[in-house]
């Protein structure tokens, strides 16, 4: 017998196709994730609508007229190039270093440990996590890619497994991204020079946000979540249309090696000798910035991913190709950055910032704006599905009223950070590149994001709450 035709005999009990084979919860949630697959327009259009509902608002409640707007608007496209770029580039580098052999080489020996479908679900919530604290492209890739290779070993293995599954797992672990070293806000605001620490008046250190024993503990309490959830809602049969088709397998299997070199100039390309130097000298560089005092910002970050990444690699041949590939998924961020920066000119220009940061205000208290802070940035994430574009356009508002309630501002940095990466679970852009390279659609994570979604809701208000009120 072969492994497909073990993998695909029914198994005692409820059979694979039979509703009673998917957990309660996901058949609960999935009227919700319907709407939401549904009524959820692209990120494009997302930006659109919300310049348009800014610049509305701008006229409503300031004393901007439509030209005012206008001109705040096109003078405020431009304000963010640098920040694009570098956003940009955690993401490249992110997926770059996902995509080297080196890494998956690691993959395809980590996809070997789980033993049963609970272990491998909960294994590859944890390993994407684990990635996406270090930086988030990678973090995204590496759980994909995970999860294909764990299919594939069950494969071989005769044992089911749920695809959809391990990719909702994959993209669970994402949910601690806005935690770690790759943080957009905490990152911009210890950054100098950058918008956040221009409104604030100084840097922020990451000592103060990602690394404060608070967040740390946060992260280990939402991993904990997560896991448990996961383990709880695993399907308990899988049904045959679940199971990681044939081009999955194949595809995790393809041999990526380079082409054979027979010109001067190709076998300079296939040499290591060329990202080697380039890696050495980020190296140094690094070295020589820590020793005379430099801090972690998000040039920095960057710098230490693209040295890994040149170690790493085999050839100038092997990173040019890891590149291009990863390319594709940063044309999003190039094209919607500058509506961010559009928008937060409009609130700056109008002084929109001031009022928006007055109702906020109304309604907190010292102790309880991180908590609602948290709540209106998962909110804001569905418009702006991009962290460093919400840092742009909701930071601002964040920081006036912490500042008018004399709340810490590291506080309202990692506020914005949890919500941002809280809603996540159901706003489907950041997901697309795992659906795509597994092949799935929307709708066959929701039901179990979704859960995912509440379980960690409830550690990241719980723990902004907290720290409300000791602070």
């Amino acid at each position: 017998m072969t492994a497909s035709s073990t993998m695909t005999t029914p198994p005692e009990g409820p059979q694979p196709g039979d509703r009673r084979a998917e957990p309660i919860f996901a058949r609960a949630m999935r009227p919700i994730n319907q709407v939401v697959e549904n009524a959820v327009p692209s990120a494009l259009t997302f930006a659109v609508a919300l310049t348009v509902i800014v610049a509305i608002l701008a006229l409503v409640f300031s004393d901007a007229t439509p030209t005012d707007v206008l001109y705040g608007w096109g003078k405020g496209l431009s304000g963010l190039l640098e920040f694009m770029t570098q956003m940009a580039l955690v993401l490249l580098l992110g997926c770059t270093l996902a995509s080297t052999r080196a890494v998956s080489s690691l993959l395809r020996r980590l996809a070997t440990l789980p033993r049963n479908a609970s272990v491998a679900y909960v294994f590859v919530a944890v390993v994407a996590a684990l990635g996406s604290l270090l930086t988030w492209g990678l973090g995204l890739m590496v759980g994909g890619l995970l999860a294909r290779c764990v299919a594939v070993e069950f494969d071989k293995r005769g044992q089911p497994v749920s695809f959809p599954m391990l990719i909702a797992s994959a993209y669970s672990g994402f949910v601690v991204w806005h935690m770690g070293y790759s943080a957009s806000a905490p990152l911009t605001a210890a950054t100098p020079n950058s918008f956040v620490s221009k409104e604030i008046g100084r840097t922020i250190p990451l000592s103060d946000t990602v690394f404060s024993w608070w967040n740390l503990l946060a992260i280990v309490l939402t991993i904990a979540a997560v896991a448990v959830t996961l383990w709880l809602i695993a399907p308990r049969h899988v049904k045959p249309e679940h199971i990681a088709s044939r081009a999955v397998v194949e595809e995790a299997d393809r041999d990526n090696s380079a082409p054979g070199a027979e010109t001067t100039a190709e076998r300079i390309d296939a040499s290591r000798v060329v990202p080697l130097i380039l890696g050495c000298a980020l190296v140094g560089y690094l070295v020589l910035h820590f020793a005379r005092g430099g801090s972690v910002t998000l040039d920095i970050v960057n710098w230490m991913f693209l040295a890994l990444i040149c170690l790493l690699v085999s050839s100038a041949h092997e990173l040019i190709e890891l590149v291009s590939k990863a390319a594709s998924n940063v044309g999003d961020i190039l094209l919607q950055f500058p509506l961010y920066a559009g928008i937060m000119g409009i609130m700056t220009a109008t002084g929109l910032i001031t009022v928006m940061s007055g109702w906020l205000v109304n309604i907190a208290s010292a102790h309880t704006l991180p908590l609602l802070g948290f709540l209106s940035a998962g909110l804001v994430n569905f418009f702006v599905p991009s962290g460093g574009g919400q840092v742009a356009v909701q930071g601002p508002v964040l920081l006036h009223a912490a500042e008018s309630l004399h709340v810490d501002p590291s506080i309202m940095i990692m506020a914005l950070a949890y919500g941002d990466q809280w809603t996540n679970m159901i706003q489907p852009f950041w997901a697309l590149p795992l659906l795509a390279l597994a092949g799935l659609r929307i709708r066959d994570i929701l039901g179990y994001t979704t859960a995912v979604l509440l379980s960690s809701g409830v550690v990241f208000g719980g723990v902004l709450l907290a720290v409300g009120m000791l602070s």
